[in-house]
């Protein structure tokens, strides 16, 4: 299975890329996709160029799933909001080209890469670097996607048979909906 993961921002969003086979991870690759050469205020640009890298990244590594980090309420309403427009962008894209997604908090990551929830970016990178062998660190952005990437790895299997019982459940709930009488 090719994992494609997400780290949106709206300056800086990382993407990461491994391919996992049982319990065998193996780097594919992973980078960053910038809009800080657009001007600041030009928001529609910026997730145009979110979109459209998201979809480039899918169409060059074809990925058979995604994993896409959640936002977290900051104090600052504001920035909440506009990293909630890129992370829609970046979902967008990963929808569009038909590809599962499934998402984690930066919390759930840290933890399944690091150990602990409260792992810092030197943390995280320094694991991803040992867990896929990587000769040197990746960048901080680029490390949490496959941060993403490799949380997805090791939950997939159980998130797999979540979703077979929760699709038992939810046709036993439909046809027990179906029979009621008004």
């Amino acid at each position: 299975m090719r994992i494609l993961g997400i780290d949106p921002g709206l300056q800086t969003t990382g993407f990461g890329v491994v391919e996992a086979q049982g319990s065998a991870l193996a780097y594919v690759a992973s980078g960053t996709i910038r809009t800080t050469h657009l001007p600041r205020g030009d928001l529609p640009a910026r997730v145009r160029v979110l979109f459209e890298g998201v979809q480039e990244v899918v169409e060059r590594y074809e990925p058979n799933c995604a994993a896409l980090e959640i936002v977290f309420v900051n104090v600052n309403p504001q920035a909440t909001l506009l990293l909630g427009q890129a992370r829609g962008a970046c979902l967008s894209a990963l929808v569009t080209r038909d590809l599962s997604v499934a998402e984690y908090t930066a919390l759930q990551m840290k933890k399944a890469v690091a150990g602990h929830g409260k792992a810092g970016k030197a943390q995280v990178q320094e694991m991803v670097k040992r867990l896929l062998k990587l000769p040197g660190l990746p960048g901080p952005d680029a490390a949490d996607a496959l941060g993403l990437a490799i949380t997805h790895a090791h939950a997939a299997r159980a998130l797999l048979s979540q979703q077979g019982v929760g699709a038992e459940r939810s046709r036993a709930s439909g046809m027990y909906r179906a029979g009621r009488t008004g």
